[in-house]
């Protein structure tokens, strides 16, 4: 009865918890996709320069609410919402503010938070990661070392031999297919025969 009353509770406050390391969301229904906002209680940072800068309205005017909302406010999709955490389709994830490649689809794994879950980034010298004191917790966020994009946290409950877990908001990925990297290499083919 004690475990009902305070599950009770907690859905009329508007909080859900799902699973170890996962974020707290509010209940599903008719919420905006983006729910959290990351940098609420962060502790402050100091500010790196990056290579990609832009204007706030210039990266308004790249990306999608949701997308802006995720990469340079640090906000968070829901869990099972987002377009790539159950995808196999094999590629590149890139980031969608710069298209730096962050992971391989062969590092990604189901972790079951709802999240695309990769267990190492593409290069690690393509990730910056600041530590998060958000929610009251302690967290490592994940960053694109090019344009500074917010992409999620890496969590150090990962399959072996990492043992890390990179929970990344699917708003701030593009995935570039095999076949479509593929396609890009190949030449035209009239360019192969020599021309018509």
């Amino acid at each position: 009865m004690r475990f009902a009353r305070s599950a009770a509770l907690c859905l009329l406050a508007g909080t859900v918890t799902i699973g170890p390391g996962c974020e707290t969301r509010p209940p599903a229904g008719p919420t905006p996709a983006v729910t959290q906002r990351e940098n609420e209680t962060a502790t402050p940072t100091r500010r790196k320069e990056y290579e990609m800068t832009k204007t706030d309205q210039a990266w308004r005017e790249q990306l999608t609410p949701e997308q802006y909302d995720v990469t340079r406010q640090k906000g968070t999709e829901r869990p099972f919402t987002g377009k790539y955490w159950a995808t196999t389709t094999p590629g590149v994830y890139r980031c969608v503010c710069c298209g730096q490649p962050l992971f391989h689809s062969e590092a990604k794994f189901d972790a079951g938070c709802g999240w695309p879950s990769f267990s190492e980034p593409a290069a690690e010298e393509h990730i910056d990661e600041q530590p998060d004191h958000s929610h009251g917790r302690v967290r490592t966020e994940v960053q694109c070392s090019r344009c500074g994009a917010h992409l999620g946290h890496v969590f150090k409950d990962g399959p072996q031999p990492t043992g890390l877990r990179y929970c990344i908001n699917s708003a701030a990925l593009d995935l570039e297919a095999a076949d479509e990297q593929a396609e890009a290499k190949e030449p035209p083919d009239d360019a192969a025969t020599g021309g018509s």
